[in-house]
């Protein structure tokens, strides 16, 4: 089964608030095996919202309409699905005497506009509201369904875990569908372009292409998703009868992509799902046993601030020094004067990082954000020094796109992966 998420209002067009009902509906959607193909946003405007909901319905098995059933004049679902099922609407007395005991219970008095929410399209049956005062809509289109929610988010997950949800499954039975479970994994990675990326994977690409064409069970899709400062994330989508096969599926995977990536690029997975380079660089010094003490110019406390973000980082971090100015890095690091955009410097910052934080492990970050040159270095340059116990200290230099603040960002997490991989 199809489905397609249609998101109302004219705020959601002008950039005011995030859809981020769209979002949680297309979870839910997969998470019992329906498939959502589109999503849409419109604005309050009957001709074009009539529009997107024929639209939705001609390319889906169904549609969930997310807002536009409050109770002011620009609230005009009702009206819209009204006509896309070419009846009218009428006004239901129990929804009406609902509305009017909430605000009595409250001790308040009713706004006649309230009323507007009591109406439904001929046909349609209600979701009954038991949070606030509009009801959700269940409205038969043809062989199809629109179901409209509110556009508040605790209403509108209130009424698809309560009513959609179970009549999703219902119809998709009487279809002699099976629901099955949708689900996603995101491997992260960086060190390598979006092409890159799927130059390597393109191959292994085409035959999970081959395999679903072919009607193959338990297939999965992979897609790459720029995620700038967070890396390329690799999405794998798999779908099986239930949790279980989808979770094995995923895992071999997983580790397939994983295989590739390290044949063509070395270690450049740092994470899945949510987990983040901070994540990754806590366990390789957990597992390490090894303390972690930093020196950053450029990204001027950055890296420290992305850290302490792990739960117990005080186990392993022992701070930062922000050495921002040149004659910090000289008078409290212990660098000689001169230029301080060199490998020289980095290594020499991260020596000095481990020797006055008493750590293990020495990072340090220095460079040129912009948007002016410095010690005749372009904006983007950046070294990174590391200081290992037993080992020479290195320095390693970069040469990252971007403004000023994506310069920064990058020198960030660029410096962290070459921590972790210098650890795995």
């Amino acid at each position: 089964m199809r489905f397609e998420i249609v998101a109302v209002g004219t705020e959601l067009l002008l950039g005011q608030i995030a859809d981020t009902n769209s979002q949680w509906l297309g979870e839910q959607l997969a998470a019992i095996g329906v498939a959502s193909h589109f999503h849409q946003a419109v604005g309050d405007n009957h001709e074009r919202m009539v529009l997107a909901f024929r639209t939705a319905l001609a390319r889906s098995d169904g549609i969930i309409v997310c807002g536009g059933l409050g109770p002011t004049h620009d609230d005009i679902t009702r009206e819209a699905l009204a006509e896309v099922m070419n009846v009218d609407l009428v006004r239901d007395d129990a929804v009406v005497a609902r509305i009017r005991e909430m605000f009595t219970s409250r001790g308040r008095d009713m706004p006649e506009s309230n009323l507007r929410q009591a109406d439904v399209p001929r046909g349609a049956s209600l979701i009954p509201q038991t949070m606030g005062t509009a009801p959700g809509l269940v409205c038969p289109v043809g062989q199809k369904v629109a179901y409209a929610v509110p556009g508040v988010p605790y209403e509108m997950a209130d009424m698809f875990t309560r009513a959609i949800a179970p009549d999703l499954l219902e119809r998709m039975r009487q279809r002699g569908e099976t629901s099955g479970v949708i689900a996603s994994r995101v491997i992260r990675t960086w060190g390598m372009s979006e092409s890159g990326l799927g130059e390597a994977l393109q191959s292994h690409i085409d035959d999970l292409d081959a395999a679903a064409r072919a009607g193959a069970p338990g297939t999965a899709t992979i897609a790459l998703l720029a995620s700038g400062i967070e890396g390329i994330k690799v999405r794998v989508t798999v779908r099986a009868e239930d949790e279980l096969a989808t979770r094995s599926l995923l895992d071999a995977e997983e580790a397939e992509v994983r295989h590739i990536l390290q044949e063509v690029a070395g270690d450049v997975v740092f994470g899945i799902d949510d987990d983040a380079i901070e994540n990754a660089v806590a366990r390789v010094m957990i597992d390490h046993g090894l303390t972690l003490g930093l020196a950053e110019s450029l990204t001027g406390g950055l890296a420290a601030s992305r850290l302490v973000n792990v739960p117990g980082a005080s186990r392993w971090f022992r701070g930062s020094l922000v050495s921002y100015a040149s004659e910090v890095k000289f008078d409290v690091l212990g660098l000689p004067d001169g230029p301080v955009v060199t490998a020289s410097a980095a290594r020499q910052m991260a020596e000095g990082a481990q020797r006055l934080l008493g750590s293990d492990v020495g990072l340090s970050i220095t460079g040129v954000a912009g948007p002016d040159p410095q010690d005749d270095q372009p904006p983007g340059t950046v070294f990174v020094g590391l200081a290992r116990p037993g080992r020479e200290s290195e320095a390693h230099r970069f040469s990252l796109p971007g403004d000023r603040n994506r310069v920064r960002q990058y020198s960030t997490i660029s410096a962290l992966d070459l921590l972790r991989r210098s650890l795995s």
